[in-house]
């Protein structure tokens, strides 16, 4: 018989005694005679379940995430699925992480669901996993635990919501949120206004529709190869997302007799395509840090170098807000991934195995493209490069990052005086206070809005500009924070300062007044003091007291790392064996 660890996917068939549920319900002994009574006690007849696949069904659905408020009716699908298949679902409730609602964000507790999705796929009798998830932290918390755990796996994204639509205009989710918020700010639109974008701004269940960090995430994830062709831009009330629903449950069965697990899924090259793509399709710097977490827990070593190297051989061909016009739709639409990855074979590993597929070269072969307004052509890119680009330089040394095309090119190299605020609450309190004279010119930066000093590295990065500026027609300036931002904002926002200031990076040596330099062509971003001031600032500063007392907080605290290395926890990033449970 044929060792399932070195069984690859597309070959073999493993027999029924060969299932990892089999320890728990199919010997002889006390143990799994007590599992068997219990499962009669649920109600299930020893043919249901006996001998099959046993698949667990994850499900991130709530009653407070708008994201997910359809997914109840999907994990119905994909166990129709896997009954059809000849299997055997269960369905677990997850943490849910509800970017709309949860506070003081939802980065706080990715690691807590990427920890629950590994031990409880560790601890119960599952032969495999359906992931269900989409909005921002749900979809890299799923991956990472289940990857930690090496099952058959297959991820179902939630899916974009319905176009908004005001009056006249399509709306994008976040997007237009931030740009209309803006104008009522400046005086150009009243409450009546706001009262009407409220209510046609997000109309249906689903994630954001425009490429933000939802939708990103779950095309890297479908370019990963962990989703069934085209999953990750089916909109989430389409009746073609729960058929894709049930055909990944039908999906899961096959891997699990074939022991097609996620390690031979999630390769480094299929994360170096996943990078790709990502910068293709101008997507959230948010996955930056959710694919070198994911990939840390794969084996997998990928840094902010590697980002910044793939950027500068692809160029943006999805023509998607927020750095350009369309929306999810009109992109499932034009073809999907399937037909964008067409578009970028020349720098794809096309040999490796998906899901579906024995190689991505099968998995793309034929597939179309129908709208190059949407998806461009190579000769008619959005953008020569990837959409987002690393800096470096003394105020960021170990790496920080922009999305320069959704910023006003007129601020990709520029020089201007610092105005610091310490905290997002000092920044609401005084960012209109005339007396800080703030002009176009100035560059706003924001501390201790990190992993730590956030806590959590909240999505504050897209700074508000000074009402008394946008009045006078003005709508970027360039931002620096160890902050997040929304992948749906726009702006020339330099994020993800590393190390952040509450943890003594620089950052929290700049003074109001300093210049700050920013080249994005150079990779450059510099506070223009020389090093003998520096060295008497760092000699005067001392760090903040932490945070949390006791509690998850302070488990984050003690853990988290900095996010050019992912903001996983150290423990849970660190290589090591975790033996299965023994079930006898």
């Amino acid at each position: 018989m044929t060792d399932a660890s070195t069984r690859g996917p597309g070959t073999g068939r493993i027999a029924p005694e060969e299932l990892r549920s089999h320890r728990w319900f199919g010997t002889d002994g006390l143990r799994s005679f007590s599992h068997r009574a219990r499962t009669r006690q649920l109600g299930y007849l020893p043919e249901e379940h006996l001998g099959k696949p046993v698949v667990a069904v994850l499900n991130t659905w709530s009653d407070i995430n708008p994201c997910h408020t359809h997914l109840r009716d999907r994990a119905q699908a994909v166990k129709r699925g896997v009954w059809q298949a000849g299997g055997f679902p269960l369905e677990f409730p997850v943490s849910t992480l509800s970017e709309t609602f949860q506070k003081p964000t939802p980065m706080l507790y990715r690691n807590l669901l990427a920890m629950e999705t590994e031990e409880l796929l560790r601890s119960y009798p599952v032969d495999g996993a359906v992931l269900l998830g989409g909005c921002d932290k749900s979809t890299p918390a799923l991956l990472m635990g289940a990857a930690s755990v090496d099952l058959p796996t297959v991820f179902v994204p939630a899916g974009p919501m319905l176009p908004g639509h005001w009056r006249n205009e399509v709306l994008g989710s976040g997007t237009d949120m931030w740009k209309y918020w803006d104008e009522r700010r400046a005086g150009i639109i009243g409450d009546c206004e706001m009262a009407e974008l409220e209510n046609g701004l997000a109309r249906s269940p689903g994630h954001c529709m425009t490429m933000g960090t939802a939708s990103t995430l779950t095309a890297a994830a479908e370019v990963l190869g962990v989703t069934l062709p085209g999953a990750s831009s089916i909109p989430a009330v389409d009746s073609g997302h729960e058929r894709m629903a049930a055909a990944s449950g039908l999906r899961i069965v096959d891997l699990v007799m074939r022991q097609v697990t996620l390690s031979q899924i999630l390769t480094p090259e299929a994360y170096e395509d996943a990078v790709a793509t990502v910068l293709a399709l101008g997507g959230s710097t948010n996955a930056v840090i959710h694919l070198i977490a994911m990939a840390g827990r794969s084996g997998v070593k990928l840094t902010l170098d590697d980002f910044d190297r793939i950027a500068r051989t692809v160029p943006v061909l999805a023509d998607l807000r927020p750095g350009g016009r369309y929306l999810m739709e009109d992109f499932h639409f034009a073809g999907g991934l399937p037909g964008f990855l067409g578009r970028l074979t020349d720098v794809l590993h096309l040999d490796r195995p998906t899901v579906a597929h024995d190689t991505l070269r099968e998995q793309l072969d034929g597939a179309p493209v129908h709208n190059s307004d949407v998806i461009r052509e190579r000769s008619d890119p959005l953008a020569g490069e990837g959409g987002v680009a690393v800096l470096r330089g003394n105020l960021c040394p170990d790496g920080a990052v922009i999305k320069h095309i959704a910023a006003e090119p007129r601020l990709l190299r520029h020089t201007g005086p610092a105005v610091v605020f310490d905290d997002y609450r000092e920044l609401q309190r005084t960012i209109n206070d005339p007396a800080l004279a703030l002009t176009p010119d100035h560059v706003l930066v924001l501390r201790n809005a990190g992993p730590q000093g956030g806590p959590g590295m909240p999505e504050y990065g897209m700074l508000p500009i000074p009402d008394y500026l946008l009045k006078q027609g003005v709508r970027d300036m360039v931002r620096i924070s160890d902050a997040r931002m929304s992948g749906t904002s726009y702006g020339a926002c330099v994020l993800h300062i590393a190390p952040e200031s509450f943890v003594g990076g620089p950052l929290a040596l700049v003074r109001t007044g300093d210049l700050i330099t920013l080249d994005v062509e150079a990779r450059l971003l510099r506070l223009d003091v020389d090093d003998e001031e520096l060295q008497r600032r760092r000699a005067a500063w001392s760090p903040p007291p932490a945070r949390y007392g006791r509690g998850y907080g302070a488990l984050y605290q003690d853990q988290i790392t900095q996010a050019d290395t992912g903001c996983d926890f150290a423990f849970l990033a660190r290589q090591g064996e975790v033996p299965d449970p023994y079930a006898g």
